[in-house]
């Protein structure tokens, strides 16, 4: 029989591995990049983009990936699961296990999941602490960022992700991503629609870790809006968005809104470059 030190060995090199896997560092040198581009070329891969929704085509890179931009979370991957980043994903386990470790109740929820690769790994961590009593709540609309509203937040007029297909990842993608891990089970459930559609109205009790992932101000806020009042006291918000250079302004400005607006004084903590967390004392 094992000891509980042979099983935290076992669990803390599944967890690494798994990091390595979900953000492909271990086999980065395999790997091209989504291309940065500006101007004109930019148009061209826009247009492509829309036609690669119906074909097997994808624009990347010749080069390499820098293996400290993927470690850092900076650039698009070409097959990973996930864009977070080593950091994020650390305090994706480092929350979880924080309120494992101090009993507090409810479940687990990210809202904006791409590839799905942020909430495998929630899922990943519970089950490395054979936890069979929380479910992870899987939210996003499935087909990408939704299109600015001309009557929604200002901010995020100058954010329309519309036609870039890459953010578009189908719920049969996600759940086979999840399947290829042996994580796809009873306590993984999915909430598909924007959030203002669904999130309100989700079968959620109580949470314990919620991670927002949404980008734009309205999609940001929809979701705080519906998940701070579930979120236990002792749990965790985390914001994937708050401070990157893309979507500082339209993220960060509601997180920064929602807090004023109730009365949130807890300190902000930096996960990254661009991650932020803090938890609900009160």
């Amino acid at each position: 029989m094992r000891s509980s030190d042979d099983r935290d060995d076992a669990g803390e090199l599944y967890l690494s591995l798994l990091k390595g896997c979900l953000t492909r560092s271990l086999f980065i040198e395999e790997h091209h990049n989504e291309p940065r581009l500006d101007g004109w070329r930019r148009l061209v891969r826009d247009a492509v983009n829309r036609v690669e929704k119906n074909l097997d085509w994808r624009i990347v890179e010749r080069a390499t990936p820098s293996a400290r931009d993927r470690y850092e979370g900076r650039d698009f991957p070409q097959t990973a699961e996930t864009m977070a980043g080593h950091l994020r994903l650390d305090n994706v386990r480092h929350c979880i296990t924080s309120v494992l470790e101090d009993g507090v109740p409810g479940d687990l929820i990210e809202t904006g999941v791409w590839r799905g690769g942020s909430a495998i790994y929630m899922r990943a961590v519970l089950a490395a602490h054979d936890v069979s009593d929380r479910t992870v709540w899987v939210a996003d609309s499935f087909e990408g960022l939704p299109t600015p509203a001309s009557d929604g937040h200002p901010i995020d007029l100058g954010y329309d992700m519309d036609g870039f297909a890459g953010l578009a990842v189908s719920i049969d993608q996600v759940k086979a991503n999840f399947a290829r891990y042996g994580l796809l089970d009873e306590h993984v459930r999915f909430l598909v629609g924007w959030f203002k559609d669904t999130l309100a109205a989700a079968p959620i009790e109580q949470l314990a870790v919620a991670r927002l992932d949404g980008d734009l101000y309205e999609s940001t806020l929809d979701a705080i809006s519906a998940l701070y009042p579930k979120l236990s006291i002792g749990g965790f918000l985390i914001v994937d968005d708050y401070n990157a250079p893309l979507f500082a302004d339209a993220c960060g400005q509601a997180i920064r809104d929602y807090r004023a607006q109730h009365g949130i004084s807890e300190p902000i903590q930096t996960i990254d470059w661009t991650g932020v967390y803090w938890r609900r004392e009160r």
